[in-house]
This record gives C-alpha cells, structure tokens and sequence, in this order.
C-alpha cells in the first residue's frame, strides 16, 4: 500500500540576503511537502490549500535540512551497550594494536549487540548513511563482519551502508589477503587498506594489493593513511598513478589523509588537483590531535571531502557521540568560518555534498522528485544549526519518520 502525507510547516531556505554592509543572511519561509512512498512528490507554500481528506504531520517551522552521511565509522569497535572501560594505556601504535588483538575474540560474541547501539546513537543525530571499516585479520577472521552484517540488516527500513574490509593488523601478512577476498566474497562492499608505509613497510606493493582485489571484485576502495608529511604525500601521488591507470576513477576514497596539511601549499595545490581530475575522495574525522588535510584547499580544487567520527568509545577513545553535525561545527570553529555564508555551505561536509541554497544563494534542496529523506532541527537555518549544533527532533528516511518525537503523531487511514 502506498504511504501518503503532506509534512506541513517545515521551515526551508529560499535565499540569502545581503544587506548595505556586504552582510549575508538567510532567508527562509514555510512550506508543505507530500511525500509518497518515499519521494517528495509535490511542494507548495504555506498558504496553499491541502485538502482535509489527505493526511497531514505538522512540523511547527522546525527547520529541515539534508539528511546526514556518517563517512568513517568503526562499528565493529565500540564497547557501547557494555559497562564503561577506559582506555588501557599503551606506549605506542604497536602496543595499541596488540592490545586490540588480544581483546577481538572476547569482544567477538557481542559484535552485533554493540554495533546495533551504535547504530541507533548515530541515527538518533541524523545520520540515515553509515561506511562502517570492519576489522579483517588473522585474529578476529570474518567474526566482526558478520556481527556487523546482522546488525546493519536489521536495520535496513532505516538506513543505507557501506562495509569496508579493513586490515587493521596489515595487509601483507600471509593471510590477510586470502581473508579480505572472503569478506569481499561475504558481504563487504569496499577494499580498505592501512598505511602502506607505517604498517605494511611497502608501499608500492601494499597500494598493488589494494588495487588488485579492488579491480577483481570490481568494488570502491577506501584506505586509512595516517603516514604523515613527504612519505603520506608520496603514497597519495602513487595511489594516485594507479587509480589513473586501472581507470578507477571516481572509486577511491583516502581517510585521513594528514599529510595534506603538512605539506608545502604548492605541493597541496598540485596533488588536489591530481585528486580532483581522479574523482578521489577525502574522508576526515576532524580530530584534534592531528593536522588536518586542507579541507579549503580541496573544496575549491573540487574534491569531494567528507566527514565521520570515527571508532568512538573503544580500545582507542573513550571519547565521541556519534554526530557527524559536530564534526562540521568542530571543522568551523577550528578554522573561523564563522560567517553566514561558510557555516551554511560548511553543511555539505556532513550531507555528501548537499546543502539547501547553492553558494549564489539559489535553493537546491528539496525538489520534487527527491527522496524524502531529511532532519528536522530546532534552528532558524542552516548556519546556525552548524554553529549551535541544533537538536536533531525528527529523522525521516525514505517517508518513514525514523527517529524523533514527532513519529508517533501520524496515523493512515
């Protein structure tokens, strides 16, 4: 049976406006969209007539806004659902990852219990798109993926995914490979990989590997490089060089990416260029702790960045909420970008790339024909529900209100 309803009262962008000063803000104005079986079907202003017959949920001029996309996520990690544990202390990268290895196979039996609590945390802030990395290794197996799976599963009348397989422990032990092409072969729908040069001690070859299942499973790939300066540089320019000759265009991803930002500006400028023409993605979790890839820099060279919160609460940190809005008001505070027009398109970081009003101030978003799926926050627009991190009162995906306290006021007749 076809789900129809009108939303009436959802407050949406329509302009900006620029006062004598040069100072922008932003326009908005009420509105009334139907929604059937899942789409947005018709849009009309809030003085035009909806008949009485046709089922209606009132928004009460909370602000909708682009559903979110949580971009990089550890699932399979969080100790979230278990009683609270700090993190164990540890010397150096070498001792963290031995000490998450001992742990996997006691953590293995609650793999879905745990990701399903992170997975209703993350919905709960908006986010309806989740790229989770999921542990592949000699210790753990495929254990991780399948708690996962299950978990993501059930959720699916709520959500769409991505499953990375991640070597965590490397890619060029004996094993690892065998394992990563039966997680792909088991549900995972990207390659992942992991400093090629930190942790595999190889570049070139740990880049092949990559490429290799890649282009065999015929999958996207998305790799952590937390090599910094000249050595991370050197590994984006000859992922780079493969991805251009296996014509993997617009395929890869590179998380983290902090030698970026440590490089000189003309090499930045150069290799985001090689990035923009490849259609390669950056994917940042805005950590405080490290520099961070020239977010600017990249958007106006056009290349898609993206943002996510990473493993939260786990064997690494036992910080994070799970939202992806904070990671944007984080990226603008940490560099001023403090005016209407930078906190309002700073909103495509979160979004994949969507925001209400293009930069000219034109609207984008939503059109008729678009899913329906949106957040309905208690902000006056787009900036300021980046600069305040507004609450998040309603989750739609695809028509179904999925979070929020206005699910329950809608009744089909």
């Amino acid at each position: 049976m076809q789900k129809e309803f009108w939303l009436t009262n959802v407050l949406l962008e329509v302009g900006y406006v620029r006062d004598e000063n040069n100072t922008i803000t932003t326009k908005t104005d009420l509105f009334q969209l139907k929604i059937v079986d899942g789409k947005i079907v018709e849009k009309k202003e809030k003085n035009d007539k909806i008949s009485p017959e046709e089922d209606q949920i009132d928004c009460k001029g909370l602000l909708g806004i682009p559903s979110l996309k949580e971009m990089h996520n550890h699932l399979d990690k969080t100790y979230l659902s278990l009683d609270w544990k700090a993190c164990r202390p540890a010397k150096n990268l070498e001792e963290r990852l031995r000490h998450e290895a001992m742990e996997l196979e006691e953590l293995s039996t609650t793999v879905k219990q745990r990701a399903s609590k992170m997975i209703d945390l993350i919905l709960s802030k908006g986010a309806s798109h989740i790229r989770t990395h999921v542990n592949i290794d000699p210790y753990i197996g495929l254990k991780n993926l399948e708690g996962v799976k299950e978990a993501l599963n059930s959720y699916s009348d709520h959500l769409t995914y991505d499953i990375v397989a991640f070597p965590q422990h490397g890619l060029l032990k004996g094993e690892v490979i065998p394992l990563m092409r039966e997680a792909l072969n088991s549900g995972a729908t990207l390659v992942g990989g992991l400093d090629p040069a930190g942790i595999d001690k190889n570049i070139e070859q740990s880049l092949f590997e990559v490429m290799n299942l890649a282009t065999e499973f015929d999958v996207d790939i998305d790799i952590h490089l937390h090599d910094g300066g000249h050595v991370g540089y050197y590994t984006i320019d000859k992922l780079a060089e493969m991805v251009e000759e296996a014509k993997w265009n617009n395929r890869v991803a590179i998380s983290h990416a902090f030698c970026l930002g440590e490089v000189p500006l003309q090499q930045a400028e150069h290799i985001s260029d090689k990035l923009s023409n490849l259609g390669i993605s950056i994917m940042s979790t805005i950590p405080i702790t490290k520099s961070l890839p020239p977010i600017e820099l990249l958007d106006k060279k056009g290349v898609n960045v993206h943002l996510g919160c990473d493993g939260f609460y786990d064997s690494w940190g036992p910080f994070g909420n799970g939202d992806v809005l904070e990671k944007v008001t984080r990226y603008c505070e940490t560099y001023r970008k403090s005016d209407e027009l930078s906190l309002s398109q700073s909103l495509k970081y979160a979004t994949g790339g969507i925001t209400p009003l293009n930069k000219a101030g034109e609207p984008q978003w939503p059109n008729v024909g678009d899913e329906a799926s949106l957040v309905l926050v208690r902000a006056s627009c787009s900036a300021e529900a980046v600069a305040r991190t507004s609450k998040r009162e309603a989750v739609l995906f695809k028509g179904e209100f999925i979070r929020g306290e206005l699910n329950n006021s809608l009744t089909f007749s």
